[in-house]
């Protein structure tokens, strides 16, 4: 049994903006449902596909509240509660802690690069700060470092509610050392849809998605079938996603997901900046593979 287990598929939720990029809170309500109606066990609020380093911690909060709100108990809630400075990390998870949040996301700290050892303490700090389960998030090429199996197994074995990690990160003999050296109940996620499957075959219990925001229920079939033995129609379903898993970042995310959820009439095609939507030309072509995809799921069918 997991230490925690939030489903197979966690979307990591984009937020919806109006023409004057403020938080238009009512597709925000539109948007849930559609994810909870559509494979979602879970949804990451105020991650990265959320925009998060153009967030202020007020909009953080009443994001969280409305997306609650709109799933009624439906789905769990996860929130991205790191930062890059532990006094921050350990003030939001203290603040998350009181308002009714299923469990933690926290990033390995970026920018300041800290060494395995700053880790140790960064995460140490959060996690005697909540009861909370926490979900360590490791992102080399945002952060700059990756934690190593070794710091993970460590804090692992030291904090019973560091319950797991979103390994976004394609080396799978470091998904190896990891299910290796981390309890067996230290749950792992794919940080890459296109990686979802590869990391199955390593003992991984799912994703924390992107992709999903499109095509969630698919994503759970092929998740279900692998787990059930039916690796050929896992393998089939990876082979029809694995076009679309890769355009949704052409650009940078969330810019690509949030141009066909426009296309989907879910919610206004506006990122904020330093962002920029994509051109028309992008737009074609990244609309062209997510027809050739549809067409390619109701052959399946």
């Amino acid at each position: 049994m997991l230490r925690y287990d939030a489903g197979e598929v966690i979307t990591a939720m984009a937020t919806p903006f109006n023409e004057k990029r403020e938080v238009d809170y009512s597709s925000l309500e539109k948007l849930a449902r559609h994810l909870v109606d559509n494979g979602s066990d879970t949804i990451l609020v105020a991650g990265t596909t959320g925009e998060s380093p153009t967030l202020t911690h007020e909009e953080e909060f009443e994001i969280f509240y409305t997306v609650k709100s709109a799933v009624c108990g439906s789905a769990k809630l996860i929130f991205s509660a790191g930062s890059n400075s532990t006094r921050t990390a350990v003030d939001v998870t203290k603040k998350m802690s009181e308002i009714g949040v299923d469990a933690l996301l926290s990033v390995v700290p970026y920018y300041n690069k800290p060494n395995q050892q700053g880790l140790i303490e960064h995460f140490g700090a959060i996690a005697r700060a909540t009861d909370l389960p926490i979900i360590i998030y490791n992102i080399p090429s945002r952060t700059g470092i990756s934690m190593t199996p070794q710091t993970m197994a460590f804090l692992a074995k030291e904090y019973s509610n560091i319950v797991g990690v979103k390994q976004s990160f394609g080396d799978m003999d470091t998904v190896s050392e990891i299910v290796e050296l981390c309890p067996d109940d230290f749950v792992i996620y794919s940080g890459d849809d296109s990686l979802t499957l590869p990391m199955l075959s390593l003992g991984a219990h799912g994703v924390i998605s992107v992709a999903s925001h499109v095509v969630g229920s698919e994503i759970k079939s092929m998740i279900r079938n692998y787990k059930s033995g039916q690796v050929h129609a896992a393998k089939n379903m990876h082979k029809t996603l694995f076009p679309l898993f890769r355009k949704l970042f052409m650009a940078p995310n969330p810019i690509p997901v949030k141009a066909v959820l426009s296309k989907l009439g879910i919610m206004e095609n506006y990122v904020r900046r330093p962002l920029f939507e994509l051109n028309e030309i992008e737009r074609l072509e990244l609309f062209d593979v997510l027809n050739k995809v549809t067409e390619s799921l109701k052959g399946m069918e």
